[in-house]
């Protein structure tokens, strides 16, 4: 029997490890779990994704680059009227009240970095990226980069905690960081 040429397999298989670790977590995703995902043969996740970490890299980099698009999006249809505190606090409340399976993932791939070299790359690229769009808004990148660093902490305490969303709180500390 000859092999049926499929070049969207990869891209279904990428999609899949992203639902597992969704529903999941990182710990739970396997390359059994993902075929079965998929509806794929097992051999077909190990040949396009020879570890559990290309495979991982390859569900970073499509998260990263879904979550760079929106801010990139974001940042562009910004008004020059309104404070960038304003809007930061506007995008912060508009994360947690959509899809928080996939906002918990997105923090769990970037947070992998910290224990997985091979997904290091793509988290610090998520970082500078994120650094760069900001920056187009700010005075300085030191202010930028504290932005940046200020969400993402934001972001993970109250996933983390289920602290609920104090706007006014959230709003006063992007003030007092954008001068």
């Amino acid at each position: 029997m000859a092999r049926r040429y499929d070049p969207e397999r990869p891209g279904r298989i990428v999609d899949a490890a992203i639902k597992v670790a969704a529903e999941r977590g990182i710990a739970g995703l396997s390359h059994r779990a993902v075929a079965a995902e998929a509806d794929v043969p097992l051999g077909s996740t190990t040949y396009h994704f020879k570890t559990l970490d290309d495979l991982l890299v390859a569900a970073l980099r499509r998260t990263a680059r879904a979550w760079l698009d929106g801010m990139a999006q974001w940042e562009r249809g910004l008004a020059a009227d309104v404070p960038l505190a304003e809007r930061l606090a506007g995008l912060i409340e508009e994360w947690l009240a959509g899809d928080r399976a996939r906002l918990e993932l997105e923090y769990e791939l970037y947070l992998a970095a910290l224990r997985r070299p091979a997904v290091r790359p793509i988290a610090t690229e998520c970082v500078e990226e994120m650094v760069a769009l900001i920056r187009r808004r700010t005075s300085d990148e030191g202010t930028a980069r504290a932005l940046v660093a200020f969400l993402d902490g934001l972001m993970i305490q109250i996933l983390i905690t289920g602290r609920p969303f104090d706007r006014a709180e959230v709003l006063a500390a992007l003030r007092r960081m954008t001068g």
